[in-house]
Parts: structure tokens; C-alpha cells; sequence
């Protein structure tokens, strides 16, 4: 690697000016940005484009507006507002965090980085983006839109997630980062990946710094960063249950709190040769009144793919009841908007309401 000839107060002067006129300073965390509306953003943001955050995370600050709100509430009631997010562990995180600052910060939120970085779910960009952003101290990020320029402005080969190629974006990052006005020019640094330097069509010819940009002096921009080296992934097939009561509930269970969907609630599941009908007499000591097989689904994850066979099985009076308790509940059409729903579970439960099929009886009490 060999630095472009700039400084890095030109570099940084050179962003801080481009943020100034063309940065984005509307987004909702920008306005009256506290540590925790920006940090709340922040882990949202993770993996998720700011279109589908917004949304998001106006309702979350809506029913969570501070972090005592967040660390008081229900984990089931935080999961609900985050379903459809993806990456429960954030979630979880987010409520474990708030609850310890809570109990060990009187529920302010820390402004040392060593003690935000010991929160869970907070590593060190985050950590720094939380503190520049909200608080003005100088401290670098490495978010994947940041990883993504300085990649290419210093034509830094290797794939991001090995620890040298990682160690090698730190050094650049902690010197090019200004002491003064760091959170105008962190944001700056994020805009520009987002909008300007992005992976498919980088607009290198608006780009302020484009003109010692390494990799667009070789014609390089789309080999920057390089991918996660290809492996294929293993795939797993389950059985989903729609098990449906006479009054046109759904039994729902809670999954473990760790793990794929933790904490979520699910429908039962089996293995994906089981029979249905068996399933329904071991559960609940009958045979099913009926049984319908819907097409098979499939949900990707970061490390393998899921396919889903779903099953409703209608209960009729007679079967072995099961009772409501912590990790089991019989739902309705109503209150199932306040549990938290894996996306391919709501999509199985919405597609099973509006299709010609509905479920009767979902406003019984």
C-alpha cells in the first residue's frame, strides 16, 4: 500500500467540505442526536440500509424514548418492534445494554470508551461512531460504507474481515480522522460510501477525493473491497406447525434466547419428514380434525439456508389441551402484532390470513 500524497487535514478538510454541501443532515438520529438515539441507529443500522431503518426507528423511539424506557420494557416487547429487522442478537443486546446502564450508570448513558465498549453488542466502530456522533470525541470508525472508501483510496487488497487487512484500515482510519469536528466528518465519511463510493456503480466523478483515489487510478473501483472468500452453504429442512384450536387461535412458542430467532416466537417445528398427523396426536393426544401442506418456503441466513415445509393442523374440542405459559401461548389475529415474529413466521401467518383460506373464529377471547 502506498498513501496518497495528501495530508490528513486535507483529507479531512476535503470530506468535511463535501458533508457540508451534499452530506445527508436530516436523517431522524441527526436531530437532537443523543448517545442513545444514536446509538439505538447505530445498531440498527448494522447490516440494514437507512431506507428500512427510519421507519424502524421511529417507532422503537416511540415506545422507547429513553434508555430507561428500553432497559423497563418487556425483552418481548423490544423483539416485537424489531421483528422484521433481522439479527435478533442486536435486539437483545440493545435490552441487556440498556439494562446495565441502567443499574450501573443510574441510566445515563457512559461517556468513556472503554465502558461503552463494554456494553454488549457494541464493539469499537460502533463505540466510536456513538461518541463522535453524539458527543464530539475524536474517535475513528470503520463501518462497512467507511471500510469501502478507504479500501479504494488506498487500494488495500484482501477481504475486510481478515485481521490484517482489518489492522491496516484502523491505522489509516485513526489518521486521517480530524480532533475537530469528528462526528460532521465521521458522518461525512459514511455518506460518501453510501451514496457516492457504493460497491456497484461508485460515482467516482463527483467524489472529492477522487483525484488520489489509488484504486481509481488503476481502474480498479470494482475489485475494492474484495469479497468474503465463496464457500457453499449447508442447507437444513424443517416442519413448521399451524396449529389451529376451535376458536381460531395459533400456538406459538417462544424460542431459546440464544441461537437462530432467539427469544422470538415461532411456531412448533419438526423434523421435515415427520408426519403431521403424528405430531398432532403425541402433542396434544388426538388425530387432527384435518391437515393441509402449504408450498414450501425458503429463508437464507449469513450461514446456511432453511427450507421450511408448513403444515396447518386444525384441533378439534376433544384434544389434550395445552395451557398458556411463559414460552407457549394460543394467539389471535389481534394481539399477535405484540409478539416478536421471525419474517419467514410472519409471512407464513400473514399469507395463511389474507389468502382464501382464512383462519375462522380469530376474535374469539
Amino acid at each position: 500500500m502506498h498513501p496518497p500524497d495528501v495530508t490528513p487535514n486535507d483529507f479531512a478538510a476535503t470530506i468535511l467540505n463535501w458533508f457540508d454541501r451534499h452530506g445527508r443532515h436530516d436523517l431522524p438520529w441527526q436531530l437532537a442526536p443523543t448517545p442513545y438515539r444514536v446509538w439505538v441507529s447505530e445498531i440498527m443500522l448494522q447490516q440494514t440500509q437507512v431506507s428500512v431503518v427510519i421507519p424502524y426507528f421511529e417507532r422503537f423511539m416511540t415506545r422507547f424514548p429513553s434508555v430507561m424506557d428500553l432497559a423497563d420494557a418487556p425483552i418481548d416487547a423490544v423483539l416485537a418492534h424489531w421483528s422484521g429487522l433481522g439479527y435478533y442478537a442486536r435486539a437483545r443486546n440493545l435490552h441487556r445494554a440498556a439494562e446495565l446502564i441502567r443499574d450501573q450508570y443510574q441510566g445515563i448513558f457512559p461517556t468513556d470508551v472503554a465502558q461503552v465498549r463494554a456494553l454488549p453488542g457494541i464493539g469499537r466502530s460502533t463505540a466510536g461512531a456513538i461518541l463522535s456522533l453524539a458527543s464530539n470525541q475524536p474517535h475513528p470508525i470503520l463501518d462497512g460504507n467507511v471500510k469501502r472508501v478507504l479500501t479504494r483510496y488506498f487500494a488495500i487488497d484482501g477481504w475486510p474481515g481478515r485481521s490484517e487487512v482489518l489492522s491496516a484500515l484502523w491505522a489509516c482510519a485513526e489518521r486521517l480522522t480530524p480532533r475537530e469536528r469528528v462526528g460532521d466528518y465521521n458522518q461525512g465519511m459514511m455518506d460518501l460510501g453510501a451514496t457516492l463510493c457504493t460497491r456497484s456503480k461508485p460515482a467516482c466523478e463527483r467524489c472529492p477525493v477522487a483525484t488520489r483515489c489509488l484504486a481509481r487510478a488503476q481502474g480498479r473501483q470494482r475489485e475494492f473491497p474484495a469479497s468474503r472468500p465463496c464457500k457453499p452453504l449447508p442447507e437444513r429442512d424443517i416442519l413448521m406447525l399451524v396449529a389451529i384450536n376451535p376458536a381460531g387461535e395459533i400456538l406459538l412458542e417462544r424460542r431459546p434466547p440464544t441461537g437462530i430467532w432467539g427469544g422470538l416466537w415461532s411456531l412448533p417445528e419438526t423434523a421435515a419428514g415427520s408426519d403431521p398427523a403424528d405430531w398432532c396426536l403425541i402433542r396434544f393426544g388426538s388425530v387432527p380434525l384435518g391437515v393441509e401442506m402449504l408450498p414450501m418456503r425458503r429463508h437464507s441466513f449469513s450461514h446456511f439456508r432453511l427450507g421450511i415445509r408448513v403444515a396447518t393442523i386444525r384441533i378439534d374440542g376433544s384434544s389434550q389441551e395445552i395451557a398458556d405459559h411463559d414460552d407457549q401461548r394460543w394467539l389471535n389475529r389481534a394481539n399477535l402484532p405484540a409478539f416478536g415474529l421471525p419474517t419467514p413466521v410472519k409471512d407464513i401467518l400473514d399469507a395463511l390470513l389474507a389468502g382464501p383460506q382464512q383462519i375462522e373464529g380469530e376474535e374469539t377471547p
